[in-house]
């Protein structure tokens, strides 16, 4: 049973762009929709989203059923948390507001079986129902599912060279509206200080020739030219409600605005 993990890990390898987009609606139907668009991975917000663990669940199936890789986010670094999210087969987990590299290594450690982790052995999609032989489901779980930690306070920054390197931990992602706040400007992700931040996370993850994201809801289209200039791995832009809003809007307005030839 494939999570699409593979496609990401090729396109990054190769230095292509991984594009993708937030899910925060729990409806499969909208998850197929988005992958029909061409999307590299569809991230299913478990942290903000009014999401249950029944609605991760068949979000993952439909993404993975599409070829997509689907990638969760969960609420808070806990091992009891993300436990039965590695259940259900996601390509990657993130993991919010990591500060520091011991908590990369719970991280880590959460979703490893012993004896590279703390992980209790209980898979339920992820081996296929136990379709799958157990040995060859162990050996992909030394690697699968993809664990990404989102840098999204200040004193993450300041530890990230330790942070990136704790084995085990396969990428980062930049949190901007939650860092800005850690430096007393939330709600200015783009204010010079936070720039500033930006790029010398980008400085320390391309010395060190590792991957980094990029996740943003809510976008400008000079913010996708900024990360492409900082060597973005992969991006997560906008999502089901950015696209649902946007568009209502619009064609709202485009009716409203012909409507006058007519009066």
């Amino acid at each position: 049973m494939s999570n699409n993990l593979t496609n990401i890990k090729q396109k990054i390898s190769n230095k292509e762009l991984v594009i993708g987009t937030h899910m925060g609606i729990g409806e499969p139907t909208i998850s197929e929709i988005l992958c029909n668009c061409g999307f590299d991975l569809i991230w299913v917000d478990g942290e903000h989203a009014a999401i249950d663990r029944k609605d991760i669940n068949l979000l993952i199936m439909a993404i993975s059923s599409k070829g997509v890789a689907p990638f969760v986010r969960i609420t808070w670094n806990d091992p009891a948390i993300v436990k039965p999210v590695l259940e259900m087969g996601p390509a990657a987990i993130v993991f919010p507001f990591i500060k520091t590299a011991e908590e990369a290594k719970l991280a880590v450690s959460s979703c490893r079986y012993p004896p590279y982790g703390i992980r209790g052995f209980g898979p339920y999609r992820a081996i296929n129902y136990r379709a799958m032989d157990v040995g060859e489901y162990l050996k992909m779980s030394e690697t699968d599912p993809w664990i990404i930690l989102q840098i999204e306070h200040i004193d993450g920054v300041n530890n990230l060279e330790e942070i990136i390197k704790v084995s085990g931990v396969d990428s980062i992602v930049v949190g901007t509206n939650d860092l800005s706040g850690s430096i007393g400007l939330l709600g200015q992700p783009r204010h010079p200080k936070v720039l500033g931040l930006l790029d010398r996370i980008a400085n320390i993850c391309n010395e060190a020739n590792f991957p980094f994201g990029i996740s943003m809801g809510w976008y400008l289209e000079d913010d996708i030219e900024d990360w492409l200039r900082r060597g973005v791995s992969w991006m997560v832009l906008g999502g089901d409600v950015q696209f649902l809003f946007r568009s209502g809007c619009n064609t709202f307005d485009l009716i409203k605005k012909r409507s006058k030839d007519y009066k």
